[in-house]
């Protein structure tokens, strides 16, 4: 499934910005896309965890095969400059995560792009509520999801009781 979002299909997205094709993620180079760009980003400002390695190493088996999907999001010469994936936990409910540009292409909305692909597909999948953990470290990222429509949560409004340490701030939007 193909998402191409150009630069007038998005009000909050500049115009003068490329088209960007995001699509599921479909091929082995595609998984070491998801990997490398999402370790790159953690590697530098947090530690990985044997939870970030199982997902960066599996993604069909730990996100799409369970009723969730990875998106990959190409520039004009078909490479990989970002990513994102929506975890199903069942009921209608998905987490974004592992949002990633690569630092070469960060700054040219892309991350705007995929959030809305992924909200769009997790629609699709008939999700009602998509939830997210962040840190207060990633403030563009933090802006990025406020600007979305995400509202702040407590850890007790969670579907899952062990969550990242490292997401001290917590956001969820309802699906529509």
């Amino acid at each position: 499934m193909d998402f191409l979002i150009s630069p007038t299909e998005d009000r909050c997205v500049p115009a003068a910005l490329p088209d960007i094709r995001i699509s599921s993620l479909s091929s082995q180079a595609d998984q070491v896309a998801f990997r490398e760009i999402n370790e790159e980003w953690i590697s530098r400002l947090f530690t990985l965890t044997d939870e970030d390695r199982a997902i960066l190493a599996d993604p069909v088996g730990r996100v799409m095969t369970p009723g969730g999907d990875v998106l990959i999001a190409r520039d004009a010469d078909d490479a990989a400059v970002g990513c994102i994936a929506l975890l199903s936990y069942g009921d209608g409910v998905f987490e974004l995560a592992k949002m990633a540009v690569a630092p070469h292409a960060q700054g040219a909305g892309i991350g705007r792009r995929l959030i809305a692909a992924a909200l769009r597909r997790a629609a699709e999948l008939h999700g009602r509520r998509v939830f997210l953990g962040t840190n207060s470290r990633l403030e563009a990222a933090l802006h990025l999801y406020e600007e979305t429509g995400f509202r702040r949560i407590t850890r007790t409004e969670l579907p899952v009781a062990d969550y990242y340490a490292r997401a001290d701030i917590l956001m969820e939007i309802a699906v529509a």
